[in-house]
């Protein structure tokens, strides 16, 4: 009875081991995948030698001009995308988790335009006069935007609970649509055409201009966020049920909203200052996650992480080769993609009620 207990345990934990190592294999593949496959066709044995070269110093002769694409090119895409699908996919879960509202995200919350503006009274307008980062003026948007949404809000007669949840997706859109605006009129009134057409390009979120700086960025807001949605697993829960029944299991409520928010949007304004705004991620992964995982925030936080990696990796493939010899802005392939995507989710979400 004893080895036929232990054969059983032996089994399950195999078998435990082997969908850890699938799982791990999930972004590896991903993040190859995006070094292999592009606008220039290069051999798989170039892409090998490539990578052996620069993490191993193998010493292949390999074409500088193959290097430089492979290297500083398609692999600091591939992270940055990764690193800013994980993050905005875990905002998406936060926001919606602290607003019990399935249709809050950075995007429709007005914390992606609001860094936008930002970034862009930096870049355009020479606000700071050089001294201040771009990454830094897009966290000032992004709170200013976010505060402002949320007073509107509570003006309106809500707040961050079940009461106030229309109304903050109302003051949302509000607050998106005002902040547009505002990036619009900056750039009409201080750029130059050749100005304008690259921030238009880049609003619509652009990673051609990425590099190894930009990857030091991502990865750690990536990894900020992910450790604060982490380590609040118990209250997002909570959350999901009011603030009344966090408040009654002894979270501290104001305190715990304070740095979920806060971790949220600087998450997102350190992606819109690099990439520009990128929208559905933050929407759409949270809900294909519920319907793999279900619901607690154990297995939906590290899931989205996962699929929003995934996800904008392979949405940044699709924008090298959808259309030969150009690239698309990568929110036009999110866009694409997650409006259909939402739409089923929605249908199959009211099938199964």
């Amino acid at each position: 009875m004893t080895l036929a207990l232990t054969g059983t345990q032996t089994v399950i934990r195999g078998r435990q081991a082997m969908r850890w190592i699938g799982v791990a294999a999930i972004p590896v593949a991903a993040l190859f995948a995006g070094v292999c496959i592009g606008e220039t066709r290069i051999p798989l044995s170039t892409v090998l030698q490539v990578l052996a070269n620069r993490l191993w110093d193998a010493g292949y002769a390999v074409d500088p001009i193959d290097e430089g694409i492979i290297w500083a090119y398609r692999l600091t895409r591939a992270l940055v995308a990764g690193a800013c699908g994980a993050a905005l996919a875990i905002c998406g879960v936060i926001l919606q988790s602290l607003l019990r509202n399935a249709l809050a995200d950075p995007y429709l919350l007005g914390i992606s335009a609001g860094a936008s503006t930002g970034a862009v009274l930096i870049a355009v307008a020479g606000v700071g006069a050089g001294m201040v980062p771009m990454s830094a003026g897009a966290l000032l948007g992004a709170l200013l935007a976010f505060g402002l949404v949320t007073l509107l809000a509570q003006l309106s007669g809500g707040g961050t609970g079940l009461r106030g949840a229309g109304q903050i997706i109302l003051a949302g859109i509000a607050g998106s649509q005002l902040f547009n605006a505002l990036t619009s009129f900056i750039i009409a009134r201080s750029a130059n055409a050749e100005q304008a057409r690259g921030i238009m390009f880049w609003l619509l979120g652009n990673l051609s201009g990425v590099r190894w700086d930009d990857v030091w960025l991502a990865l750690p807001a990536a990894a900020m966020v992910l450790l604060i949605g982490l380590w609040h697993l118990r209250a997002l829960d909570a959350f999901t049920f009011g603030s009344e029944s966090a408040a009654s299991l002894g979270i501290p409520v104001r305190q715990v909203q304070a740095v979920l928010i806060l971790g949220a949007a600087i998450a997102t304004a350190v992606m819109v200052s690099i990439v520009g705004s990128i929208g559905f991620v933050g929407l759409v992964v949270p809900h294909a996650a519920r319907f793999l995982v279900g619901v607690r925030h154990s297995r939906l936080v590290p899931a989205s992480a996962l699929i929003g990696m995934v996800f904008l990796i392979a949405a940044d493939i699709l924008s090298r080769v959808m259309i030969p010899g150009q690239v698309l802005p990568i929110g036009v392939v999110t866009a694409l993609v997650g409006a259909p995507a939402f739409a089923l989710i929605l249908i199959r979400g009211r099938a199964s009620s």
